[in-house]
């Protein structure tokens, strides 16, 4: 079991070690939309490219949601850790297994009936519309799948493991390529036959996962017997996850009206700003990854109350993904166009990409601080806060400057896309306002 002890040794070595499994494994997890873009995009036309694109952002907003909600797991084993209370940290695992199991069916049953109306509701062109709605329906039948692949990596973080979570990443990723090329290239399923390939290769991943985790050891017990709902656990998941995925999964709406507001300059806007997100999952992994070992590390630091050694850690994380921020934000508006062409050989397509990238460029030196701040206020249970701060940002900011640039600037994707760094800038405000206050709060007490 490579689990860590957060709580005492130098922090950088600490935080970069147990970041960069973190950062392989959401490289990897990028690599599926990635792949599935790449090969729909060399073998399909843009129908597909848009349908896909449309499509797995319905999945991933439905899926981050799960994650979002996870990370009450995380943070509440991860404390318990900290606190040297094994034996609690395995009925909170034991309550979340059932908790989602729920929720995975819940979301199959909403993907499958549903898949028509939320391609409606993201307003997916007319000639890619039953495309759109048939990825929604095939990746929401495995659901329960993307649940079981998704929670075993948040259990394992809080166990302060990431390299467990790393590796079944790496056996999904490694099969879903090989999925893509036979489903798209060899057997011309289009945008279906890439839904198909991401499914088959997240089960075969889970079941490979489960017989790792049967071999390794633990630091405690846990059996069948543990897999039921604790009434206190379930109320601690709850109470640190549900702010969290309320925040998530609204900002994740924001996003999804604002490729709604693209889809209706057309299907090869609607292709160039698919192509772009794919490309931003890249370019967004180093804070990404911070945010999510932030949470862990400053959990089981909080749990043991050590919270200067919390706060100091959220500040090298800062330092360190700011570096990564300047070298992104260069790359990205300066030769945001290379990066599209990996992803699409369609011209247009390409130049409707490095339009709105440019705005997800200047994001870029911004997201390092949010992103730690967020996984800091997570790790110290200030979920109610993140929430907030998400929802301002999304729907006070976010949305109303994507309408307002729409009217603006007619069809400049560049001018719509600077709706995020705007956004981005008020929550980062927020976060530093609220971060002194917890401070002079923790100082007082």
């Amino acid at each position: 079991m490579n689990n860590n002890d957060f709580t005492s040794g130098r922090i950088l070595p600490q935080l970069i070690k147990f970041m960069l499994p973190v950062l392989f494994a959401m490289f990897l997890q990028a690599m599926y939309g990635a792949v599935d873009l790449l090969v729909v995009g060399t073998f399909c036309t843009n129908v597909d490219v848009s349908a896909v694109s449309t499509g797995s952002q319905i999945i991933m907003t439905l899926t981050n949601l799960l994650v979002s909600f996870s990370m009450g797991i995380t943070v509440a084993v991860g404390q318990k850790i900290g606190r040297k209370h094994p034996r609690e940290a395995a009925e909170t695992i034991g309550t979340g297994l059932v908790i989602f199991t729920f929720l995975g069916a819940l979301f199959t049953v909403i993907c499958i009936l549903g898949a028509e109306v939320l391609a409606k509701v993201m307003h997916a062109p007319d000639e890619a519309f039953e495309v759109t709605a048939n990825y929604i329906r095939i990746c929401g039948a495995g659901f329960l799948i993307i649940t079981a692949y998704n929670l075993l990596g948040s259990i394992f973080r809080g166990l302060g493991d990431s390299k467990t979570p790393m590796i079944a990443v790496g056996i999904a990723c490694a099969l879903n390529i090989i999925g893509d090329l036979v489903f798209v290239s060899v057997f011309k399923l289009g945008a279906s036959g890439a839904a198909l390939a991401t499914v088959l290769a997240q089960l075969v991943s889970v079941i490979i996962s489960l017989f790792i985790i049967a071999k390794i050891k633990l630091p405690f017990s846990f059996g069948r017997s543990d897999i039921r709902i604790d009434k206190s656990s379930a109320a601690e998941i709850i109470r640190i996850g549900t702010p969290i995925a309320i925040q998530d999964f609204l900002v994740g709406i924001s996003f999804l009206v604002l490729l709604a507001i693209v889809n209706g300059l057309g299907v090869t806007a609607s292709a160039g700003v698919g192509v772009a997100e794919k490309v931003c999952a890249f370019i967004m992994l180093v804070p990404a990854a911070f945010m999510q070992s932030m949470s862990a590390f400053v959990a089981q630091n909080y749990g043991a109350g050590l919270i200067d050694r919390a706060k100091l850690a959220l500040k090298t994380g800062i330092a360190v993904s700011v570096l990564f921020g300047i070298s992104m934000f260069v790359l990205t508006f300066f030769r945001g166009d290379i990066l599209a062409d990996i992803f699409t050989n369609d011209s247009e397509a390409v130049l409707n990409a490095w339009d709105y990238l440019k705005a997800y460029a200047i994001d870029c030196l911004l997201t390092c601080f949010l992103f730690c701040f967020i996984g800091y206020f997570n790790g110290i249970q200030q979920t109610a806060f993140v929430m907030i701060q998400g929802i301002v940002g999304a729907f006070l900011i976010r949305i109303p400057v994507a309408f307002i640039m729409l009217h603006l600037s007619g069809d400049s994707l560049f001018l719509i896309g600077l709706a995020t760094p705007c956004s981005t800038v008020v929550q980062i405000i927020m976060c530093f306002v609220f971060y002194g206050y917890q401070s002079k709060k923790i100082h007082a007490g």
